[in-house]
């Protein structure tokens, strides 16, 4: 996902020209720049409700796909082509080359341009799961976005770039923004749009993206800013997810009361025991009346991919859920029908579809990664702060 960071500044060095850390020996606060979102009748709307439409990144630098690009471009191809027959969709290009790339592609993919918007935004790495907007929608239904700080999960690698998108949405959309001067990424938040959402505590406690922010402080972010009422904590993700366990990688809402969970077959594998208690934890989590939510297990790929000497985080749980469909990423593994077959029946009226991500993951992530949805509703406001 990007070359190693050479950035050594405070991820709390931000735009606005201040450095926000906690105090020491105090819990750390939510600084009053504005009134929150929430307290304006804000909050994230869940994957499944209409889109306006899907943002992607087109793959870009043959250095950070490792001989990839070519076969991760065909992928995103399909990809695009597939959401733009549902769907308007707004193609972010980092350059000409990139946009050359990309038409001439997902011309010979019989892709409707017409519902394509091509977007020339720089940046460090495709992933607009995580260094894009996230989303919000009051109960007027006018959409905002929020815009947290990136850090290339932990400072891993450059962000520069990334860290500017989000307010590059704003300008172009002239929507609202939300500036949030903390790390957050979205493939960290799996919501429900009824107040709850799920994370990992391996992924939002790291040191390395908010020092001294603990579970309380880290609620009181997500409640403020996104709506949420409560937040359900996993332990941890995946192997060698270099996110450090993403939430959309293992567990995720098909419905408002249906969770699709992640599990590893093999009790020898590294994944195993955590994907249990994963499993376990959802097992016993009820809603605010008491009752469970329907569990459905989904297993992982059979087979392992390795990348210089690291396993490589398939996962059928980064499907994406758009405007009459759903997209799972497959492996070319004996699990990927299987893996159909079980989220089929919790999808309906929507045409649950496998596209190959086996090139895509060697970048370390698939479908869900690389999306973001903008909701249904109205865009235009003045900035909340600059």
């Amino acid at each position: 996902m990007g070359t190693p960071s050479s950035t050594t500044s405070s991820v709390y060095q931000r735009r606005h020209g201040h450095t926000i850390r906690p105090s020491p020996g105090k819990s750390a606060i939510v600084p009053d720049m504005t009134i929150p979102p929430a307290q304006q009748g804000f909050a994230m709307p869940p994957e499944w409700e209409p889109h306006a439409a899907t943002w992607t990144s087109w793959p870009f630098d043959g250095d950070l796909w490792e001989g990839f690009l070519e076969s991760a471009r065909r992928e995103f191809a399909q990809l695009v082509s597939t959401i733009a027959r549902c769907e308007d969709v707004y193609l972010n290009v980092c350059n000409e080359e990139a946009a050359s790339d990309a038409r001439a592609r997902l011309t010979c993919c019989e892709a409707p341009l017409e519902r394509i918007t091509f977007h020339r935004l720089p940046l460090n790495d495709i992933w607009f799961r995580d260094n894009g907007p996230l989303f919000i929608r009051n109960r007027q239904g006018k959409v905002a976005l929020t815009d947290w700080v990136f850090n290339a999960w932990g400072g891993k690698y450059d962000w520069e770039l990334d860290t500017q998108a989000p307010a590059a949405v704003a300008r172009l959309l002239g929507m609202q923004r939300f500036a949030v001067p903390y790390v957050m990424e979205g493939g960290a938040l799996e919501l429900n749009g009824q107040g709850v959402c799920l994370t990992t505590r391996s992924c939002l406690l790291t040191p390395s993206r908010n020092p001294g922010l603990g579970e309380a402080e880290i609620e009181r972010l997500l409640h403020d800013y996104l709506g949420v009422r409560r937040v359900v904590w996993l332990e941890r993700g995946l192997e060698d997810d270099h996110t450090d366990g993403h939430i959309d990688t293992i567990v995720r809402f098909a419905d408002d009361q249906t969770i699709i969970c992640a599990v590893e077959d093999d009790e020898d594998d590294p994944n195993y025991a955590a994907m249990q208690h994963n499993l376990e934890t959802l097992l016993a989590l009820r809603d605010p009346d008491g009752k469970p939510y329907r569990i459905v297990e989904l297993p992982l790929p059979e087979k392992e991919l390795r990348l210089n000497g690291k396993r490589l985080p398939m996962t059928y749980a980064n499907f994406y859920i758009g405007n009459g469909f759903v997209l799972v990423p497959l492996y070319d593994d004996p699990n990927d029908e299987r893996a159909l077959d079980i989220l089929r029946p919790w999808f309906p009226g929507r045409r649950v579809t496998g596209l190959s991500a086996r090139a895509l993951i060697t970048g370390g992530g698939a479908f869900h990664c690389v999306t973001q949805q903008q909701p249904q509703g109205a865009v235009k406001g003045e900035l909340c702060y600059e």
